[in-house]
């Protein structure tokens, strides 16, 4: 299967059918969601990537000052990438990321994001970050290099223990840590922004989309 398919989870998980988390905890990043999903940075169309769903936001649940394989989020689920509103029954747990191990440990009423093992990649690299938004922009996405953004190697797949390596070493070699948003090479118009509030990681992405806009 194609690394440019949202459709397929690569790692290992470990998944507990539980209850959904109270709507009253999810308002705030299914409003975020719903943003985005209106710009067309998660969606879904029969034309790209296969036919499937995609993109996916998470926010950290507490504690925050928690491991770094132990920094749990909710996250959306699965292919729920095409569907204009999400309801909790769509957003599930991450409890554990293991990417040396290639493994997650989730619960929640629906497998997690195919791209879990990348958020949780992120978070782990500072206690700070609590959101992280993964969009697919080809404009953001076309114009990485003149937007000055740092760039995963295009060898690295979505998903992978690669992936998350190539995270860690972004965050160390160059200053997406400041700048707050990074492309993935291998990983057809994907985008990653985060940061410590919703609002925050949104305005960056939305602002480096119409910066790209412009280079249209």
């Amino acid at each position: 299967m194609s690394n440019q398919t949202d459709g397929v989870i690569k790692y290992q998980l470990d998944y507990t059918p539980v209850k959904a988390l109270p709507w009253a905890r999810l308002r705030e990043i299914n409003a975020w969601r719903e943003l985005m999903y209106q710009l067309s940075l998660i969606g879904q169309d029969p034309t790209r990537y296969g036919g499937f769903g995609y993109g996916n936001i998470s926010q950290r649940l507490a504690p925050l000052d928690a491991p770094p394989a132990h920094r749990a989020f909710v996250i959306s689920g699965s292919q729920t990438g095409g569907l204009p509103h999400l309801t909790a029954e769509h957003y599930t747990t991450v409890h554990q990321c293991h990417p040396a191990e290639n493994r997650l440990v989730a619960s929640g009423p629906l497998k997690p994001s195919s791209e879990s093992l990348t958020h949780g990649a992120v978070y782990a690299t500072s206690p700070h970050i609590s959101w992280v938004l993964h969009a697919h922009s080809p404009h953001i996405w076309r114009h990485a290099e003149a937007l000055g953004l740092p760039i995963t190697h295009p060898s690295v797949p979505y998903g992978t223990p690669e992936m998350a390596t190539e995270v860690a070493r972004l965050f160390a070699e160059t200053h997406v840590a400041e700048q707050g948003i990074f492309s993935m090479g291998g990983h057809e118009d994907g985008i990653v922004a985060f940061g410590s509030t919703g609002a925050e990681s949104f305005s960056v992405l939305v602002t480096c989309l119409g910066q790209a806009m412009a280079l249209d």
